[in-house]
């Protein structure tokens, strides 16, 4: 037989050899050869068979008419199966399916060859499936038996088809006589073993038998040791069936077994084009093209849909190639490169119709004349490479166009088949899968990024009372946006509140929650509530959140995932330099003295929101903080990752915050430069804030007794200390002002009233009363006397607000400063 691609393959494992029973009789009917097969069915050896007529295991061979039918039968068709009963050696009859072939030897002499096909007793699972499927479905079966030196004594007319080797010119031959090149040395290593142990084995071979030399078949071949009535070795006995079938299912479940862990490693939609590139070659074709519409890397929903595509095609982007030649590589567009289609080629036609092209044998004018003429260049360079055959799939989803896969072959002569094809859809079915999934999860990422972008401060500023640094990094693609958020608000009397959350999950739910959460945090932080009484605020609406969430008993529909969150609140107070921060299972932030030094203070760590546990499950700290001091407020995903634990994680945090000296921005970036890449898993925010503190001469204040005289002195102190800031032209209303929030402190108040004026960025007038009593604006008629103050105060002032106090409250308005006097 003579192949250009044959290919030996190893031995199935011993358990999964055939071990059929065979024996051969002669003309006369007399057993003449035997196998352990045999011996293990019917009881009999081979010393007790051999030589001796089959009726000892054949009952109906007896009957001498009955014998003389089958053997004529037998002659006229070539051979015969059925079931016949056999005779055990201990008595007992067996009924089996049994196989009867006829084999040539010289001269025209024949012998018949018995094989069971269906052993009874033998477990099925001892017969190799492909052999025992052909046996079953009478399928030609390529049967030759050979001496001891392996030459050709009988052989059956089968084997003429699988080899194209006729009988006559394979009697008294070995098989390197009519086989050529390695397979037949191969083979005859494996029978020559056979003969020497007396077992029996499979092997796989590659061949291009005549009847269809296009094609490559594959066969299974098995191998018997025939015993003499010594039981010695009398020949070998090898039987063969074309597995092609079998062997290209089985070929076929492997690269799609390999797509499932190679395709869509990643949601990037190039890299996965790539990927499905890389698969095919060399596994189905020796070339591989893959093109996407150009909207799909861009992370837009393809317009094109399947049937409904007129004019021109869409522009292509170039998303995967792979060749067996390195320098096809380039042919005939290098990766994201833009593809331009001719609206007459069969690739706009698959574009458009979204039918697969197969092209057996690639005639290029006649089947991409269009390009040719457009490129005539790269077309000749595509003439050159010997592409022959062709197969053009779409890329599709949701019946939407995300682009083309080309598979060519060049160094492989076959051309491609229809069940080529079926796989090749089935490959780029499987991608354009996992391309949707990228695509839907891409755009669901940069709608949660956009959204958390547009919610969090595109600019922080701590005004007088820190100075701010800030960074957010978003988690990688595969993990999604989480719920990460930050901010800085400013709050009266040189104070600002500093607050860092996290919201359990990723996507655009977290994202939302986060929005929530940090609007309702910003409005608790303008009622001035300490940070214990804000989180149990907090607390209260995750858990209200959580229980708009529940299931609807009554609709079944589906609740979104259930709200955890954790935060950190403090507020700094740039006059004292206290800072009073509480958390609801957050990390602790990190302070840097002056020095460099980096400490954690011990913080009652709190419990997550949601939980609706109450005021009492969060506590406040307070801590006087050296002007200078640095605070890095965190999210977990700076120093937890799936390989550190989070000791780690704070150690490699304190070291990079020891850089002394250098800017917050700067030190930011050092920060963030440290982070493990699996820290890319959760997002990282990052707060720096460098603390400030307002000279003693920014700040003056006055405790007055609580009589109603007392007002006048307190508009003769204020006057007498903007005079001392120059800011004369702030008088009338900053006197107005302090009237009015004096007279009310010692009209609803009873113990002493003091008076503190604080000059920052704005000038703040600040009144502090024993009275927890809340301050309401009225609505007075044109008859009231009265109701009329805190209306004035708040048409004369920036903004103003209250805060409670340890023993009262505080009730403070602002004015702007011009920014010389700031200066000065």
């Amino acid at each position: 037989m003579k192949t250009n691609r044959s290919k030996l393959v190893e031995p199935v494992k011993p358990s999964e050899a055939p071990d059929a029973a065979i024996a051969m009789i002669n003309e006369e009917g007399t057993v003449v050869g035997w196998t352990q097969a045999a011996q293990q069915l019917v009881g009999y050896s081979a010393r007790e068979v051999v030589g001796r007529p089959a009726a000892r295991v054949l009952p109906f061979s007896q009957d001498a008419a009955k014998a003389r039918a089958l053997a004529e039968r037998c002659r006229a068709q070539g051979g015969w199966s059925g079931t016949m009963t056999v005779r055990h050696r201990d008595g007992h009859t067996l009924t089996l399916t049994l196989r009867v072939s006829l084999l040539w030897g010289e001269n025209g002499s024949h012998r018949w060859l018995v094989c069971v096909t269906d052993i009874g007793g033998l477990s099925s699972g001892s017969l190799n499936g492909s052999l025992r499927e052909s046996l079953l479905t009478h399928a030609p079966i390529g049967i030759v038996v050979r001496d001891l030196q392996l030459r050709c004594m009988w052989v059956n007319d089968a084997m003429e088809l699988h080899d194209g080797v006729p009988r006559a010119q394979r009697i008294g031959c070995r098989l390197r006589d009519s086989l050529s090149g390695f397979e037949a040395e191969a083979l005859e290593v494996v029978m020559q073993r056979v003969l020497e142990s007396g077992t029996s084995t499979v092997h796989e071979f590659r061949a291009w038998p005549p009847a269809d030399r296009r094609h490559e078949h594959v066969f299974s071949a098995s191998f018997f040791c025939f015993q003499d009535a010594a039981g010695e070795p009398l020949g070998v006995c090898s039987m063969s069936v074309d597995v092609t079938g079998n062997r290209r299912a089985r070929e076929r479940q492997a690269i799609l077994g390999e797509a499932s862990t190679r395709i869509g490693s990643t949601l990037d939609v190039m890299q996965t084009g790539q990927e499905l590139a890389d698969l095919t070659v060399p596994l189905l074709a020796d070339h591989a093209l893959v093109d996407l519409v150009e909207s799909v890397p861009l992370v837009l929903e393809p317009s094109a849909r399947i049937g409904t595509a007129n004019g021109r095609p869409p522009a292509l982007r170039r998303a995967g190639l792979a060749s067996v030649k390195l320098g096809m590589l380039e042919l005939p567009w290098a990766r994201e490169e833009l593809i331009h289609i001719h609206p007459a080629s069969p690739f706009a036609d698959v574009l458009r119709t979204g039918r697969s092209r197969l092209v057996p044998v690639l005639d290029m004018d006649a089947h991409l004349s269009p390009w040719v003429h457009q490129d005539p260049t790269r077309a000749q360079k595509l003439r050159d490479s010997g592409v022959h055959s062709l197969m053009i799939v779409p890329v599709h989803a949701r019946r939407c166009v995300l682009g083309l896969a080309i598979f060519g072959r060049s160094e492989e002569p076959a051309p491609f088949q229809e069940d080529d094809l079926l796989l090749a859809e089935e490959l780029v079915t499987r991608a354009a899968l996992c391309l949707d999934n990228a695509l839907q999860y891409a755009r669901e990422r940069t709608a949660a990024l956009t959204l958390q972008r547009d919610l969090l401060p595109h600019r922080v500023r701590g005004g007088a009372a820190v100075e701010v640094a800030s960074r957010y990094v978003p988690a990688d693609m595969e993990h999604g946006v989480g719920g990460d958020w930050f901010d800085v608000i400013e709050l009266s009397g040189a104070r600002v509140a500093l607050v860092v959350g996290d919201v359990v999950g990723h996507g655009i739910n977290a994202a939302a929650t986060m929005g929530r959460l940090r609007t309702a945090v910003r409005t608790l932080a303008d009622l001035d509530l300490p940070p214990d009484e804000l989180l149990a605020h907090l607390d209260d609406t995750v858990r209200r959140l959580n229980d708009e969430n529940e299931v609807d008993d009554e609709s079944h529909a589906q609740a979104p995932a259930m709200v955890g969150a954790t935060c950190l609140y403090a507020v700094y107070d740039s006059v004292t330099r206290r800072c009073v921060m509480g958390r609801a299972g957050h990390p602790p932030p990190a302070i840097i003295d002056p020095q460099g030094c980096v400490t954690f203070p011990d913080l009652p760590a709190g419990a997550p929101l949601g939980l609706g546990l109450g005021v009492l499950a969060f506590e406040s700290v307070e801590l006087e903080l050296p002007e200078g001091s640095v605070l890095a407020f965190y999210t977990d995903g700076l120093v937890e990752s799936r390989d550190d634990d989070i000791d780690i994680g704070l150690q490699r945090l304190s070291a990079a915050l020891t850089q002394s000296g250098r800017s917050l921005e700067d030190l930011c970036s050092q920060v963030v430069e440290t982070l493990p890449a699996s820290a890319h898993s959760d997002d990282v925010t990052l707060l720096l804030v460098r603390t400030r503190a307002l000279q003693s001469a920014q700040v003056a204040s006055w405790d007055l007794p609580n009589v109603p005289t007392v007002v006048r002195t307190a508009r003769h102190l204020a006057a007498r200390q903007l005079s001392a800031w120059q800011l004369e032209h702030l008088l009338p209303t900053v006197e107005l002002i302090v009237s009015e929030l004096v007279t009310n402190a010692i009209r609803y108040g009873s113990g002493p009233v003091r008076l503190r004026l604080i000059r920052h960025q704005v000038l703040t007038c600040e009144v502090s009363d024993n009275s927890t009593s809340r301050p309401r604006p009225r609505h007075p008629s044109t008859l009231d006397e009265r109701g009329r103050g805190l209306f004035l105060i708040a048409r004369l002032s920036r903004r103003w607000g209250y805060r409670s106090a340890s023993n009262g409250k505080v009730v403070w308005a602002e004015q702007d400063v011009p920014s010389v006097a700031v200066a000065r």
